[in-house]
C-alpha cells in the first residue's frame, strides 16, 4: 500500500512539474480569441507575420533608411531614435525610419525557432518587402541593440550603416576574460543574476522562473527602479509626464500575445550559446569606409555594464566608440542626446 501512495504521488509530482514548466500557448494575433490586427504587416519566408511602423520623410524622398529593432518588453511604437527627433531635424536629415514588432511582440507572429540569425533575417526581409533598397541602416537599442550584431554578422553586404545603442551584452560570449565578465556579472542585482543563470543553462525553465512566486524574478520585467540611474529616473518620469493618451495603449500591446514568446523568448535567445562570437567572428563591414558601425554607451549604466561594452570596442576597432558621461541606460530619452547620436550616424558629426 505505501509503495502505491508514493508512487502515485510521484506521478503526481512529475505532471505537476511538468505542467509548471510548460507554458501556455500564444494569443496569436488575429486568432480565434487572440488579439486584433491592427497594424500593417508583412508576410515573412517561413509564413509568419512582422507588423510594422513607419515615421519621418516618405522612404521614397528619404536620404537616409533606417530599420529599427526595439528593446526588451518595447514594441514598434517605441523606435526611440524616430520618435525623440524633432520635425526639423527628420527634414533637415532627410530621414526615414521603420519600428518593427520583434516576434512574439506586438502584432508580430511569435517565432518559435528564433535565433540571433533568424532576426536578422526579418530585417532583411521587412527591408526587401517594404522597398528599402540594396543597402539601408539598422539601429537598436538594449535588446535589441544586441540584435545588430546578428545584422553584421549574417547581412554585412545590405547595411548602409549600424548603429548599437546601449546594446545588451551576453556575458558567457568566449571572448571575455574571466574576471571581467564575473565582475559586472555580479553588479547585477540578485533576481537578475538568477534570471540569466536560468536562461542561459537551464533555458527550458525560463518560463517557470520568471512566473513563479518562491523567488523574485527578472527586475526589467518588474519594472523595478532600482535598476535605474539618477538619469533615467529623471528621464522616465520627465516622459511620463508628458501628455499621451496612447501610452497605456501602447503598453498593453506589447505583451499581449504572452510572455513566453517575447520577453522570455528574448532571455533564451539573448543570454543562450551563440552561433557566434561579436569579438572574434565579426569583421569591418565597412573596409573602404563606405559606411561605419557606431556605439553608444552610457557610464553610469545599471542595465549594461560599460566595463564590457570597453572590452567589447577595443577587440573591435572598427566600431566608432561613444561613451556618454553621467547616462545610464535610458539616454535615447533625451532629444539633445537622439539628435546628436542620429547625426553622428549619418552625416559624422562629432
Amino acid at each position: 500500500m505505501f509503495k502505491r501512495i508514493s508512487l502515485i504521488l510521484v506521478v503526481i509530482l512529475v505532471s505537476w512539474a511538468f505542467q509548471a514548466t510548460r507554458p501556455p500557448p500564444p494569443k496569436v494575433c488575429g486568432s480565434p480569441g487572440g488579439p486584433p490586427i491592427t497594424a500593417p504587416r508583412i508576410k515573412l519566408r517561413d509564413g509568419r507575420f512582422l507588423a510594422y511602423k513607419e515615421y519621418g520623410v516618405a522612404k521614397e524622398f528619404a536620404k537616409h533608411k533606417i530599420v529599427f529593432v526595439h528593446g526588451f518588453g518595447s514594441c514598434r511604437h517605441d523606435a526611440l531614435v524616430a520618435t525623440t527627433l524633432s520635425p526639423e531635424t527628420i527634414e533637415e536629415l532627410q530621414v526615414y525610419v521603420v519600428g518593427f514588432d520583434r516576434p512574439g511582440y506586438g502584432e508580430s507572429d511569435p517565432d518559435p525557432n528564433r535565433t540571433v540569425k533568424s532576426l536578422a533575417l526579418d530585417v532583411e526581409n521587412l527591408a526587401d518587402q517594404l522597398g528599402l533598397g540594396s543597402k539601408f541602416y539598422v539601429m537598436g537599442f538594449s535588446m535589441g541593440g544586441q540584435a545588430i550584431w546578428g545584422c553584421l554578422k549574417y547581412i554585412p553586404n545590405r547595411l548602409a550603416g549600424a548603429g548599437l545603442i546601449a546594446p545588451v551584452v551576453n556575458y558567457w560570449w568566449p571572448s571575455f576574460p574571466t574576471n571581467i565578465s564575473t565582475e559586472a556579472y555580479y553588479l547585477q542585482l540578485p533576481e537578475d543574476q538568477w534570471a540569466l543563470r536560468v536562461a542561459h543553462y537551464l533555458p527550458w525553465l525560463t518560463y517557470w522562473w520568471n512566473t513563479q512566486k518562491w523567488f523574485p524574478s527578472l527586475s526589467v520585467k518588474d519594472e523595478k527602479l532600482e535598476i535605474f540611474s539618477p538619469q533615467d529616473l529623471q528621464l522616465i518620469m520627465k516622459r511620463l509626464s508628458a501628455p499621451n493618451n496612447e501610452r497605456e495603449k501602447y503598453r498593453m500591446l506589447v505583451r499581449q500575445q504572452g510572455d513566453f514568446e517575447s520577453v522570455h523568448r528574448d532571455l533564451r535567445v539573448g543570454f543562450g550559446s551563440w552561433e557566434f562570437d561579436p569579438m572574434t567572428d565579426l569583421k569591418n563591414p565597412f573596409p573602404n569606409n563606405e559606411g561605419s558601425v557606431h556605439l553608444w554607451q552610457g557610464d553610469e549604466d545599471r542595465l549594461v555594464p560599460v566595463a564590457l561594452q570597453r572590452y567589447i570596442v577595443n577587440k573591435l576597432p572598427w566600431v566608432k566608440y561613444h561613451e556618454l558621461a553621467g547616462a545610464g541606460h535610458m539616454f535615447p530619452l533625451a532629444k539633445e542626446t537622439s539628435e546628436a547620436m542620429m547625426k553622428q550616424f549619418l552625416i559624422g558629426e562629432k
